[in-house]
């Protein structure tokens, strides 16, 4: 009892890190500015963390970024603006989901394009293995002579 107590708790703990990671002192006073804001923070990378959002991150850059967003965002910019300033401020690198461009084709091509490449090589191997059984089990077999051709008809159409 007390291993499973511990386990919930330890649990919750680490799951609930992410609500702590925007203070309070950075939430906006307008709720649509501030689900703007969130919703913008959630696609935007900590460069420190590197696989966490901005928003889920507690790095000082991080908080650094989320207080520039609201920044942005009080002084009118859309949402596309924000996110082109940062881009171009921090490179694509800061997306957490990358662009779909020329410079990113590979990137969004490389999966699918590896798993049509790997499925293919797959179908060629056992085609390669199904010909080699075939051409070994009919290896040093050779053809019925006109003699043995004869006796086999004989014994299939007494049957």
């Amino acid at each position: 009892m007390k291993m499973k107590f511990a386990l919930v708790l330890i649990s919750s703990v680490l799951l609930s890190a992410a609500a702590y990671a925007v203070e309070p002192d950075e939430v906006l006073k307008d709720p649509v500015l501030e689900e703007r804001a969130r919703e913008i923070s959630r696609e935007v990378r900590c460069v420190v963390c590197q696989n966490q959002s901005i928003d889920d991150s507690n790095a000082k850059l991080a908080k650094d970024l989320r207080l520039l967003v609201r920044e942005r965002l009080i002084e009118g910019d859309s949402d596309k603006e924000v996110m082109d300033y940062l881009v171009d401020r921090y490179g694509e690198f800061i997306l957490l989901k990358p662009r779909f461009a020329f410079h990113t084709l590979f990137l969004w091509g490389g999966g699918p394009l590896a798993l049509l490449l790997g499925g293919f090589f797959l179908w060629r191997m056992s085609r390669k293995k199904k010909h080699a059984q075939l051409k070994s089990s009919t290896a040093g077999v050779k053809p019925l002579s006109e003699d043995e051709q004869a006796e086999l008809d004989r014994l299939l159409s007494s049957e």
